[in-house]
């Protein structure tokens, strides 16, 4: 029997969407116990290796569960290039209901045949979902309506994905493209209309405040109260939304919780690590083995 880190970082699943691909890792402690899983989404303009999230997966597997991160289709990367922009046709394709799609295609993926993570090692009956900021309100829909998630955990999270003016939506439905500037490469990302009729189109199911209020499931609401990008009024509304919640909002953290990108230290950030730390304890109280 082993007691080591077991990473998997090499898997790659297909897209429901454009023959594009999902690019997952996963990991945990080998030690043939069943371990409950949480399942990671990053946030747009995002990907599963940015920052500090790889210490995070490393903290919660060494805590005694399996997670699992990967980058959405259509967030620009690819399984060659994980961590840069190097597909922005597919970044300009981007909608809701193809991220909310991508993660129903890993849950689905831990139930089949096909995973490379034993069933000595992991216990589907305890599934989680955790998201950082839109890959947050993603959690929170596939919650909702997947019964095979038990609870869910968002950080930073938006509670609405239509954040954009009546201006800027006139203009963008008329040129049919906008560019959003990336700050740290500096590119120019494309996003075409459809993201907006997508979201019109399937207001249902992309509902993050219809889904919150019907949701029976334990919630945790993790805020920085100087987020520069979703306001901490957001993790209200949520919190005040769900029927079974928790809300922790941490004094003076940002939106990344004080990481950036690269990220060279082998810790979390201070306000990362009490992020960490309530998450794992609203986990653990859920937790049936």
């Amino acid at each position: 029997m082993t007691n080591s880190l077991k990473i998997h970082d090499d898997i790659v699943l297909n897209s429901k969407h454009h023959k594009k691909k999902i690019l997952v890792d996963a990991r945990y402690i080998s030690n043939q116990h069943k371990k409950p899983v949480i399942i990671f989404i990053h946030g747009f303009k995002g990907f599963k290796d940015w920052g500090h999230f790889n210490v995070l997966a490393d903290e919660m597997a060494k805590a005694g569960y399996v997670f699992i991160k990967f980058n959405l289709s259509h967030n620009g990367t690819t399984p060659e290039h994980p961590v840069d922009f190097v597909d922005l046709d597919a970044f300009s394709e981007n909608n809701f209901s193809i991220e909310l799609d991508d993660t129903g295609t890993v849950i689905d993926y831990l139930f089949s045949e096909e995973c490379v993570i034993s069933s000595s090692e992991m216990n589907t009956d305890n599934l989680f979902l955790m998201g950082h900021s839109r890959g947050g309100g993603l959690a929170l829909l596939k919650t909702a309506e997947d019964d095979r998630v038990k609870a869910v955990a968002t950080w930073a999270a938006v509670a609405d994905f239509n954040r954009w003016t009546k201006a800027l939506l006139n203009e963008w439905q008329q040129d049919e493209v906008i560019y959003i500037l990336n700050g740290r490469t500096g590119q120019k990302m494309p996003m075409k209309y459809q993201i907006v009729e997508d979201l019109e189109k399937n207001q249902d199911r992309l509902s993050i405040s219809k889904a919150v209020s019907s949701l029976a499931k334990p919630v945790l609401v993790v805020h920085g109260t100087e987020d520069e990008t979703v306001s901490s009024n957001d993790a209200q509304k949520i919190h005040e939304l769900a029927r079974d919640s928790a809300l922790l909002l941490i004094d003076k953290a940002n939106h990344v919780f004080g990481a950036s990108h690269p990220y060279k230290g082998c810790k979390l950030p201070a306000h990362a690590q009490l992020a960490f730390d309530r998450t794992y304890d609203f986990f653990e109280s859920l937790r049936s083995i």
